[in-house]
């Protein structure tokens, strides 16, 4: 797929969440948070779900857990602009809570959507209900930090990183397993993963524990 097309489809995503109403968080939400980065990023993070600061501004990782997020990624010489960002479902649920099953199933289409236009090489799932989606018997406590394979592309898990916020003992785990994603994809710089012109090279990933 083009970029063009990368470009449009997402666009096309964007606007079909914009007036969803598969299910009852678009009752009350302010703004969709659909997602927003890099079309052809190697690399895409998927969250659980939009909070009070991405209600208000409709993008995703705007708070305090996207402030750390920012801070993580610049640890691998990564912008935010190099990867793509999104959440498991696109609105918010209320006073912040948990997604639940429906809402999610409700909102996997478009999920569904966005992995296939961005095509990623690595997908990173921050938080048990992003990892479960791929893996949904293998607890995140276990999984974190090890590179599994699914359906051709890499899935990393790590802990979200509000739960560093809450709980600091876990920021370390965290920090350790940007580096570890970092050791695995050595020549990520934010060049597009597929080239888009004749003169334009793809990048190499090279992949370690892969279970």
């Amino acid at each position: 797929m083009s970029l063009k097309n990368q470009h449009i489809n997402l666009a096309s995503i964007s606007q079909r969440v914009s007036v969803c109403s598969a299910c009852d968080l678009s009752k009350d939400r302010t703004n969709t948070v659909p997602g927003e980065g890099n079309p052809n990023a190697a690399i895409m993070f998927i969250g659980e779900a939009p909070g009070f600061n991405e209600d208000k501004t409709g993008e995703p990782f705007v708070g305090r857990a996207g402030s750390l997020l920012t801070d993580l990624l610049d640890t691998i010489g990564l912008k935010r602009r190099d990867v793509y960002i999104t959440n498991m479902v696109k609105c918010r649920p209320p006073k912040n809570r948990d997604p639940n099953e429906a809402e999610i199933d409700s909102c996997s289409g478009h999920l569904d959507s966005q992995i296939l236009t961005v095509n990623p090489i690595v997908i990173v799932t921050l938080g048990r209900f992003s990892f479960g989606k791929f893996f949904p018997r293998v607890p995140i406590s276990k999984a974190r930090g090890k590179a599994k394979k699914w359906k051709g592309k890499i899935v990393f898990p790590m802990y979200h990183p509000a739960a560093a916020l809450y709980n600091p003992s876990l920021r370390p785990r965290l920090e350790q397993d940007f580096q570890k994603l970092n050791e695995f994809i050595p020549n990520v710089e934010g060049s597009p993963k597929k080239p888009t012109d004749p003169s334009t090279k793809p990048k190499q990933l090279g992949f370690f524990d892969i279970r």
